[in-house]
């Protein structure tokens, strides 16, 4: 193999084909009083009063409904099979199900499906509550979906548009995230080789080379914005098995009877990531759902169920952060990288994703994990956010 073609191979990472790729797109805009009276006729219709303002659901739910009445015509109108009409300002969160159904917390949405046979369209609010913004989820469907990704933005956002048309909503005051993540196992080729050894490695693998979305995109004559903001990052998810508690000392009577355990992993976690020159990330083992946003400023705090770690990709590398409750044993933790502006080559992320699967292989080395028994799930993740 030639010096450059050695260079190229490099830049390439190789998913199992068992890897599932998934995208679903938000459009959010706030509620303003303006746009309650204009979808609202017994509102526009009926003077308020402070009486009556605390009182005001059959209101909101008309409101709501009319609203999410446009969405729902337009979406068959551009053949749209998935999509959501959410109004109850809690995160949303989008996985992979056979089986299809949602479920809710106080502060997230999370929608379970299968983009190859399910199809939703629903509304989801509080009649008796005004919430601050509203959000159009858009599930995408089928099969080939991450070389079908640019289309079906391009679709959500004519659809987009027209709703702004239609609805007299400015279409600067909406803005568009799109999200897209590729879920795998990490010892899937382990498992592989101890079922049906073979020497053909590249018969179970698909080849990426990761590219952002903005290039991908317009590679496919799609084009966004110039002021926009990307994030790249992977989260895995370690199990924590009772061989792995047995290699530390517990000590149940103790206030933190867990720290010699998270002291040892996020030790652990910090020197294989360094091995291969990974300086951004984060280990969260307290039980709070990791949460990754593009902030100007690197944020890390704790927001209820949420720990939010805000990062700017253009910053050089914040270090590594270990988030944990030496009090309780979490079933998993999760392994969180970053990617900077200097982690994306002329090709993509593909290197970056080398690197991030080399070092959990060395944890999991350091670890004594069986490959062949364990699973390790990388879910890696390209989002891109802005206003029209």
């Amino acid at each position: 193999m030639s010096i450059i073609r050695k260079r190229s191979a490099a830049h390439k990472s190789y998913l199992p084909n068992s890897a599932r790729d998934n995208q679903y797109i938000l459009a959010e805009f706030t509620i303003s009083d303006e746009l309650i009276k204009r979808f609202s006729v017994k509102a526009s219709t009926k003077k308020i009063t402070p009486s009556t303002t605390n009182n005001s659901s059959e209101n909101y739910c008309e409101f709501y409904q009319n609203l999410a009445k446009v969405l729902f015509d337009l979406s068959e109108l551009f053949e749209v099979e998935n999509c959501l009409f959410i109004a109850n300002d809690k995160l949303t969160r989008v996985r992979f199900n056979q089986e299809m159904h949602q479920w809710q917390t106080n502060q997230q949405i999370l929608f379970y499906y299968n983009p190859e046979s399910h199809q939703l369209k629903k509304s989801f609010y509080d009649a008796n509550k005004r919430a601050k913004k509203i959000s159009l989820l858009f599930l995408t469907t089928g099969t080939n979906i991450r070389e079908n990704a640019a289309g079906f933005h391009a679709k959500i956002s004519q659809l987009v548009t027209a709703f702004s048309n239609k609805t007299a909503i400015e279409l600067s005051d909406i803005r568009l995230r799109d999200h897209q993540h590729i879920t795998y196992d990490l010892f899937n080729e382990n498992k592989l080789n101890k079922n049906k050894p073979t020497n053909n490695k590249h018969s179970r693998t698909q080849e990426h080379k990761l590219r952002s979305l903005i290039n991908r995109y317009a590679s496919q004559q799609v084009t966004l914005p110039e002021f926009h903001s990307s994030m790249t990052y992977a989260i895995i998810n370690l199990p924590i098995s009772n061989r792995l508690l047995n290699m530390v000392d517990v000590d149940p009577n103790s206030t933190d009877p867990y720290n010699p355990l998270y002291t040892y992993l996020t030790d652990t976690f910090t020197q294989s990531a360094k091995r291969y020159n990974l300086n951004n990330g984060a280990l969260i083992a307290n039980g709070l759902v990791p949460i990754v946003r593009y902030s100007i400023h690197e944020i890390t705090s704790r927001m209820g169920e949420l720990q939010m770690l805000g990062y700017n990709p253009a910053q050089n590398p914040c270090g590594i952060v270990s988030k944990w409750d030496a009090s309780e044993l979490v079933d998993n933790v999760q392994l969180v990288f970053v990617a900077t502006d200097k982690n994306q080559t002329e090709h993509g992320f593909g290197r970056f994703l080398n690197q991030i699967e080399q070092a959990i292989k060395l944890m999991a080395t350091e670890l004594e994990m069986e490959p062949h028994k364990e699973e390790v799930i990388v879910r890696f993740h390209q989002h891109v956010a802005y206003n029209f």
